[in-house]
């Protein structure tokens, strides 16, 4: 038996229950993975509450990283004893032990713990399918510069640290002096406090007026008009989260 948490009506915190269920073995195509952590994302809370609609009874969580124990027929990628990790459907991270489809789920490097491989793998995946494929013509050099919203948050974190590995001019923005530190000292090369200044006229001080060559954005409403007037003829305005 291995212990989960469950729902069986949509609705609030209270309508989680952990309760034992039968993990049996995992078929073709399939791993059966012991969970030494799971990641907690806003998207198990749309589906908790029926934003997201799901079948019932749901197990959720959609993040997590532990030991395979058994892999099913055509399964090569993974073996019995392997460090994992997964961000994906099916839901079913809140439990001891799982079994899914083994295509969603990629070997963990022994130098990354389980918890921040838990934590880390939906925001990584997001970043990586940013910075090195929303690209706009012509591609991204060293030395060119981007735009990101909400440079502190999970994401923005692990962007900001890429985009320095890529040579990249990072001008992020955030909320507070605090977080324009953190994201700062992990790698972005301009930071701009909303709070204190509007992010255009400075956006286009530190690029020469010349803009930027991307504006990476998960904010929306608020930002996208005076985003747009950021970017650098020909640039690029992605939209996300």
């Amino acid at each position: 038996m291995s212990k989960a948490v469950v729902i069986r009506q949509n609705g609030g915190p209270e309508e989680m229950e952990l309760i034992d269920v039968e993990v049996g073995q995992p078929g073709a195509g399939e791993i059966r993975i012991r969970h030494h952590a799971a990641g907690l994302n806003f998207i198990d809370v749309y589906q908790r509450t029926g934003l997201y609609k799901l079948p019932m009874p749901l197990t959720l969580g959609m993040e997590g990283a532990g030991i395979v124990e058994a892999v099913g027929e055509g399964v090569t990628h993974l073996k019995a004893g392997d460090r994992a990790a997964y961000a994906s459907h099916p839901p079913g991270s809140y439990s001891e032990v799982r079994v899914m489809p083994a295509k969603n789920v990629v070997k963990l490097p022994d130098a990354i713990s389980f918890e921040t491989g838990a934590a880390m793998m939906l925001k990584g995946l997001t970043a990586q399918y940013l910075l090195k494929r929303t690209l706009p013509q012509g591609g991204l050099q060293p030395g060119d510069f981007v735009l990101f919203h909400a440079a502190a948050g999970g994401v923005g974190l692990i962007a900001v640290q890429w985009a320095k590995a890529m040579g990249l001019q990072l001008i992020g923005t955030a909320g507070s002096d605090e977080k324009c530190a953190l994201a700062k000292s992990l790698g972005a090369a301009h930071m701009i406090n909303y709070s204190k200044e509007d992010f255009l006229p400075r956006v286009k001080e530190i690029t020469g007026g010349k803009g930027v060559k991307v504006v990476y954005d998960s904010v929306g409403k608020d930002t996208w008009d005076k985003s747009l007037d950021c970017l650098a003829p020909f640039g690029l305005m992605a939209s996300f989260g």
